[in-house]
């Protein structure tokens, strides 16, 4: 069993964060001592991973806690874990397609201004203008 510093450090998270990732119930309660200091064991490190990699992803928390439930299902049916995870690319695949927008938008702002000393800027007037 580890303390918390030492699954801060083989995590890479903050004790905070780990703290507060008990404390919404995502992961396991670890046990703690008598003098009340968690003890954690690889069962719950290795959920502290799969919160982590679950991150990366782009899953946020709730959707983490569901896909830690199912994980934790052993009568789990993976075409939920699927479904989760095509409305997770369908979320991005959106999110993607607008960040280009602003790109684009940004873009046609910059290649329109000169830059230099001059005061005059189409990239101001632009987002001025109210119509």
């Amino acid at each position: 069993m580890l303390n918390i510093s030492q699954v801060s450090k083989q995590t890479g998270l903050t004790s905070k964060t780990i703290r507060y990732y008990e404390s919404i119930g995502l992961i396991s309660t670890p046990p703690r001592s008598e003098n009340g200091y968690r003890f954690f064991t690889q069962t719950i490190v290795d959920e502290l991973g799969f919160v982590a990699k679950a991150k990366e992803a782009g899953f946020n928390l709730e959707e983490t806690k569901q896909l830690l439930d199912l994980q934790r299902d052993e009568n789990r049916a993976s075409g939920e874990v699927k479904d989760l995870t095509l409305q997770k690319i369908e979320e991005i695949e959106l999110r993607v397609e607008r960040l280009n927008s602003m790109l684009d938008t940004l873009k046609g702002l910059a290649s329109k201004c000169k830059g230099g000393d001059s005061p005059d800027c189409p990239i101001v007037h632009s987002l001025s203008d109210t119509d």
